[in-house]
């Protein structure tokens, strides 16, 4: 292999999420099933940052919280599709104990991940999210996200706002493996599209 498609299999992803609505119909029955009020989707992606393609996909009920959704995505991409992740870029959402382990077991880069305002070093704490707390907090916010690229979460929030001109805000299936069914060939198709347009 040489040292450039080498270099085509390492991403940079960026994990964000965004609501979806649902039809009225779809929507009593989502209200039903969970006992929410408002019962609308939640779709979780993984996005590479090079091509603007989405690498992963997981669409959730809007009670799921995103931090609980990064080991999925990453799952998906590293062992699913046998392609590796060098570093990881998220929002707030993402900062827990939990997700600095696991993308440290998984030799993956968490630097780009924000850490919550009061964000405190703790013994109990990971070392890599130590780390990132005492970086945030040594120098000022705009420093740190210049020095780890953190505006290019960007992306991940132009890709939403690329699928839901292209395909609508709200999905029309009623049953909720229906819902996922739809997400993922709207997604498909946008990555279709995308490759069309890069190439």
């Amino acid at each position: 292999m040489n040292k450039s498609s080498l270099h085509d299999d390492y991403f940079v992803i960026a994990i964000d999420s965004t609501g979806i609505k649902v039809s009225n119909r779809g929507g009593e029955w989502i209200r039903h099933k969970w006992n929410v009020k408002r019962g609308y989707l939640k779709i979780h992606v993984a996005v590479d940052i090079k091509r603007k393609r989405i690498l992963s996909l997981i669409v959730t009920s809007e009670q799921v919280h995103d931090g609980k959704i990064l080991p999925e995505l990453i799952d998906d991409i590293t062992i699913k599709q046998n392609k590796v992740v060098d570093s990881t870029i998220a929002d707030g959402a993402y900062d827990n104990n939990n997700n600095f382990q696991y993308l440290s077991f998984k030799g993956i880069k968490p630097a780009a991940i924000k850490v919550r305002k009061n964000s405190r070093c703790r013994k109990t704490n990971h070392y890599l999210r130590n780390k990132t707390v005492k970086m945030q907090n040594k120098n000022n916010l705009q420093k740190w996200k210049d020095s780890v690229s953190y505006g290019k979460r960007w992306i991940a929030e132009s890709v939403f706002s690329s699928i839901k001109r292209m395909f609508g805000e709200y999905v029309t299936a009623i049953r909720f493996e229906n819902m996922i069914k739809e997400m993922i060939l709207k997604i498909s198709l946008y990555n279709w599209f995308q490759s069309i347009i890069v190439t």
